[in-house]
């Protein structure tokens, strides 16, 4: 019996790890502060938000982005005039949870009083780390 016991105990950090680090609609409502984050350069939400070894493959792989290249980027003044996502899917195995959709941006030009719009299909990795949920990497793709 104490076998068993201690088996069951040894079992338990495994089972545990294996839960998504939240519940689907939760992380949509994180995956939107996210996108607002980016737009208004919320750079200590994303340095809570954003894993260690974070990092963003943009349209084509023609610029990698990680963690600190990344916060870096927002400390600077931010020209998005908004950013939506559309069409947001979840998909969860075990700890790791992958948001999928439709990133619309509107960006300002260098006159600032007008502005470019752009659609990015998007993949965001979302795990488990210490208790809690991370975002691990991200992969856009423009739409034209």
């Amino acid at each position: 019996m104490k076998k068993i016991l201690l088996s069951v105990l040894a079992a338990l950090p495994l089972l545990v790890s294996a839960a998504p680090c939240l519940p689907p609609e939760a992380l949509v409502k994180l995956d939107t502060q996210y996108e607002e984050a980016l737009r208004v350069g919320d750079v200590a939400f994303l340095r809570s938000l954003l894993a260690d070894d974070y990092v963003w493959v943009h349209t084509l792989g023609t610029q990698i982005e990680t963690r600190d290249i990344l916060l870096a980027r927002l400390a600077r003044p931010v020209i998005y005039k908004s950013r939506a996502t559309s069409d947001v899917h979840v998909h969860v195995q075990d700890d790791t949870s992958v948001v999928r959709g439709v990133s619309t941006t509107e960006q300002w030009n260098p006159d600032g009083a007008t502005f470019r719009s752009n659609r990015y299909q998007f993949m965001r990795t979302y795990v488990s780390v210490a208790g809690q949920c991370k975002l691990l990497s991200v992969q856009t793709m423009n739409l034209k």
